[in-house]
């Protein structure tokens, strides 16, 4: 298993901000976590609002803690919602079950980490991290 470095998590922020200007969203913020959940970069986009950071990370550790990506968490979240009520809680509010935090596979399929995005409509913000992480050679598992 590789790990996701430095150099890979600066180009997918990078990537997913440009590819966010091409379609047109709304100021992003986007963060990338190693495959541990700890920060490796992260930016927020001029007027992109106070919690998307905290929100973007929300998204990628959820996706990380449960092992999938948060568009599948939120299609899960509707199912039980006491269960994801109480995931919350037990996490200390750090997951955000709501599609725009993937998962950075390598191409064993190993999980090495994961991208958040907020700012936008949550398909759109998926839609930049999908780009971010395919754009790094890596793929992406939105769940």
């Amino acid at each position: 298993m590789e790990p996701l470095l430095l150099k890979d998590a600066s180009h997918m922020v990078d990537s997913a901000l440009e590819h966010g200007r091409a379609l047109g969203c709304h100021p992003l913020t986007v963060a990338v976590l190693d495959a541990g959940g700890h920060l490796l970069a992260l930016k927020r986009e001029d007027n992109s609002g106070i919690l998307r950071p905290q929100i973007a990370q929300a998204k990628a550790w959820g996706a990380l803690g449960m092992g999938a990506g948060s568009r599948n968490l939120a299609g899960r979240a509707t199912e039980a919602p006491a269960f994801f009520q109480s995931l919350t809680t037990i996490s200390d509010g750090r997951i955000a079950p709501v599609p725009g935090g993937v998962l950075v596979r390598d191409g064993e399929g190993h999980v090495i980490g994961a991208v958040g995005v907020s700012g936008d409509h949550p398909d759109r913000d998926e839609a930049c991290a999908v780009h971010a992480i395919e754009s790094a050679g890596r793929v992406a598992d939105a769940g």
